[in-house]
């Protein structure tokens, strides 16, 4: 048994020290929502389809 915890303390050891290295700016507080944790989605841009009929002229719509 004092295996199995032995195990579990070093791999747990291990992963933090690698996350660690890795970046440093760990987040552990679980989903976030505040505006200003990342870059604004793609999503929010207009796709290719509606950027096109937007750039159409009123005229040449009408064709």
């Amino acid at each position: 048994m004092w295996k199995l915890a032995l195990g579990f303390a070093v791999f747990a050891g291990l992963a933090l020290f690698i996350l660690m290295k890795s970046g440093g700016d760990i987040d552990m507080s679980g989903e976030s929502h505040s505006v200003g944790s990342h870059a604004p989605a793609a999503d929010h841009a207009p796709s290719g389809a509606a950027a096109a009929s937007a750039a159409v002229p009123a005229s040449a719509a009408s064709n």
